[in-house]
């Protein structure tokens, strides 16, 4: 029997850093562009990301930047680690790349990335992917999400043809943090205050009275909250598993290199438990 063929390395996109802007007191955004864009596309899905490969602090690699070599004749400590960001917008004309981060102080990786980069600097990142563009033939929209989706949020909002149904509610810390989005959808903005993350959002969508028609619906942010709302929509509302994208882009507590290597099976516990309640139903 013939061998099958390994896998192709995935090769990064090397991108340089165009200008940053402060959006509001708690994101930043980052604009990437340069030639190492020629190959990059990313207008398949509203939801398409990247993952920003950032290296240990004192740790040089060589040029060209090359993920396999490094893998190969680095100890694993100092191999680069990735975090995951939504793609706000992508200019292929421009070839302008603008990814949103949320700050909070010190506290992260990315964050403090993004307010200190300069223009100029180089940055490696893998992508895009992603699964959700709102659905032509649905009835109706709803979107959910923190400041995590929000990039998501909007970018779906403002790819959705004049006059279309939709529902969108994102939850932020307070006013200070609302954006303008450019589309007819009146979003719902929820101010979190000292309230835990996700519970303003649980209640605005349980209270949403629902229109006839198939609805598609996107709801993503911090795992907890993302748990009741998918038992909500999908247990309670009896809403198809296919007419949902839903899941945890981070947990309270956990790191995204912690999140990433337990939301599998976070996942598959959550969705056996609720697909049996679903089936009940």
């Amino acid at each position: 029997m013939a061998e099958r063929p390994g896998r192709k390395p995935r090769k990064p996109h090397s991108a340089q850093v165009v200008r940053t802007e402060r959006l509001t007191p708690h994101m930043q955004r980052v604009v990437l562009g340069g030639d190492g864009l020629a190959d990059f596309a990313a207008d398949t899905c509203t939801d398409d990301y990247v993952k920003l490969l950032f290296g240990p602090e004192g740790v040089s690699y060589p040029a060209p930047f090359d993920l396999e070599r490094i893998r190969a004749e680095f100890p694993r400590e100092q191999w680069p680690v990735t975090r995951t960001y939504t793609v706000r917008s992508w200019n292929p004309e421009l070839r302008e790349l603008a990814l949103d981060f949320v700050v909070h102080g010190d506290e992260g990786l990315a964050g403090p990335w993004a307010c200190r980069v300069q223009p100029g600097e180089t940055v490696h990142f893998m992508g895009p992917g992603g699964a959700y563009s709102p659905a032509a033939d649905a009835d109706w929209h709803l979107l959910a999400g923190d400041e995590s989706a929000l990039p998501a949020i909007a970018r779906s909002l403002e790819s959705l043809p004049a006059g279309a149904t939709a529902f969108a509610f994102i939850e932020v810390s307070g006013p200070e943090e609302e954006q303008k989005i450019d589309s007819d959808v009146e979003v719902v903005w929820l101010h979190r205050g000292d309230r835990p993350v996700g519970e303003a959002l649980v209640a605005a969508v349980r209270a949403l009275e629902f229109p006839a028609g198939r609805v598609h619906a996107f709801v993503h942010g911090e795992a907890s909250f993302v748990k009741e709302l998918r038992a909500l929509l999908r247990v309670e509302r009896q809403i198809p598993r296919d007419d949902l994208s839903i899941s945890g882009y981070w947990r309270l507590g956990h790191n995204e290199d912690g999140w990433q290597a337990s939301k599998r099976d976070w996942n598959a516990r959550i969705e056996a438990e609720q697909e049996g309640g679903a089936a009940a139903a």
